[in-house]
């Protein structure tokens, strides 16, 4: 399983999931994160996420793919 960061900015909280799988370029655009997110292809902390705009805040993780990504 491959592992990566993502730092949020120092004057933001979080970053909502559809957007983090976007950013780290493990979906090619909004809609197919909003697809597998809905269709129960993406876990959060271990547990699968089926909301699409989640709040992912440091410490947290999601993964999909083969690929792991922790929010620091």
């Amino acid at each position: 399983m491959l592992r990566q960061k993502f730092h949020l900015g120092e004057n933001y909280d979080f970053i909502t999931l559809d957007k983090l799988l976007k950013v780290t370029r493990l979906v090619g655009s909004g809609g197919e994160a909003h697809l597998v997110i809905q269709e129960g292809m993406v876990e959060v902390n271990g547990k699968v996420e089926l909301q699409k705009r989640k709040k992912m805040r440091k410490g947290d993780f999601a993964a999909f793919n083969g690929e792991t990504i922790t929010v620091e």
